[in-house]
């Protein structure tokens, strides 16, 4: 390089390094712009499988929907073909929503941590009784009458109102396991069905059983009569992630019990099969909790 063109060279740098001198300060003072926040991750809500998974997206994705409108984030549904898988949900603490079986709910309370914001109305109630029901021509007059015979309880061994209440009337009568042979269907309507085909002589159900669309259009349910009610609990809980903010739970807890005072709220409860969604706090399940340490001795 020649010594006319080093000159130049050095008048360039010379000029660079003031202007950056100049512009930088300037830079610093201008806004930085806000960085742009990550998209929320969607909230999971899981049904537990009282009614096949197909049918339970039905019900539940217009409520999904209108959760993730009015809350302003994506909500999920998640639907579980039988109830082990649905409880493994539950126990991963998978989801952030949750709607289950009242011992379902003081399990995960105490191991898990979730906590109750809302129940279940059905058929205008929003407390439900456990019962045995069987056909009005068995000639069974009490439940000691059960004595020796298949009584067929709905959904399973952990089931609240199908399985572990009736249990318990069954013992405040007298008869304990092994007086009367105990089985189970695979949905608790189905408990109801097996009585009516007298596969079995007694069902376990709760009281809305014979008002069950699903019971209704397979068997004349004026057929069928309770044999034993219990006194009524609390209805189906509706429950969120011990994690989630208070300001979070709270948005979604006053979505769910406001939705009756609107005609897309009321449309999204009948698609549900419910005629209203209410407030619940963990003490309302206390009674649970006794009848459950009764019949299972787990104390919750």
């Amino acid at each position: 390089m020649s010594f006319k063109d080093r000159i130049k060279s050095n008048k360039n740098n010379i000029l660079r390094r003031y202007l950056l001198s100049v512009a930088l300060p300037l830079l610093l003072l201008l806004p930085v712009p806000a960085p742009v926040l990550a998209e929320q991750d969607p909230l999971i809500m899981g049904v537990l499988p009282r009614r096949s998974a197909e049918l339970t997206f039905e019900m539940f994705t217009p409520l999904a929907k209108h959760l993730s409108t009015v809350l302003g984030r994506p909500v999920t549904l998640e639907t579980s073909a039988n109830f082990k898988d649905f409880w493994d949900g539950v126990s991963t603490l998978r989801y952030d929503i949750v709607h289950y079986n009242q011992y379902h709910y003081i399990r995960s309370h105490k191991k898990l941590g979730y906590d109750v914001i809302a129940m279940n109305e059905e058929f205008g109630k929003a407390a439900i009784s456990g019962t045995i029901i069987v056909r009005k021509d068995s000639m069974l007059k009490s439940l000691q009458d059960l004595k020796g015979e298949k009584i067929v309880f709905g959904g399973g061994p952990k089931a609240m109102m199908s399985y572990i209440i009736p249990t318990y009337l069954l013992r405040k009568a007298g008869l304990q396991a092994g007086d009367y042979q105990e089985d189970f269907s695979k949905k608790p309507p189905n408990s109801i069905l097996s009585t009516y085909f007298k596969r079995s002589k007694a069902a376990g159900m709760g009281d809305v059983g014979l008002e069950l669309p699903s019971v209704k259009s397979k068997c004349d349910t004026t057929q069928m009569k309770y044999l034993a009610v219990s006194d009524p609990v609390a209805h189906l809980p509706w429950a969120v992630n011990g994690d989630m903010s208070t300001e979070l739970r709270s948005k979604i807890q006053s979505v769910l019990v406001n939705l009756g005072k609107s005609a897309e709220g009321k449309n999204i409860l009948e698609k549900a099969k419910l005629t209203g969604i209410n407030i619940a706090t963990d003490e309302d399940y206390n009674r649970h909790r006794e009848i459950t340490f009764e019949v299972l001795g787990e104390q919750y």
